[in-house]
């Protein structure tokens, strides 16, 4: 048994990294303004559900990673009331990238489908 959760929890992990950066593109661009790290995740968490896709530290490598590769930008506002908050907006190269990202996932997505479910004889 605990084998089976241990290994569960490896795919899940895998699962998960590879697909962290298309779910925060995703998001981002369907809201209109920039968000913070903490304000995302909850909003991802909540539209989630009881979906366990990601833990809230897991995003901000991936946040960090996507405006390092021009997808996204940031800027930090400084608070009175707490630490400075790093807001992050999607940019054209992000919507653009995000585009190619959803056809993959498709592909992808068809493919496994396929293969899970499928009753094609071999």
């Amino acid at each position: 048994m605990t084998v089976t959760v241990e290994v569960n929890k490896k795919f899940r992990k895998e699962l998960n990294a590879g697909t962290a950066a298309l779910v925060l593109l995703s998001f981002l661009a369907q809201v209109k303004e920039p968000m913070y790290g903490y304000q995302i995740a909850k909003i991802i968490e909540a539209r989630g559900e009881n979906i366990r896709m990601m833990k809230q530290g897991a995003l901000y490598p991936v946040l960090r990673s996507l405006a390092a590769a021009g997808l996204l930008s940031s800027y930090v506002d400084p608070s009175i009331s707490g630490p400075p908050r790093r807001y992050y907006q999607i940019t054209d190269s992000g919507n653009h990238t995000l585009t190619e990202w959803i056809n993959i996932w498709e592909e992808i997505k068809a493919f496994i489908d396929n293969i899970v479910g499928g009753e094609e004889n071999v």
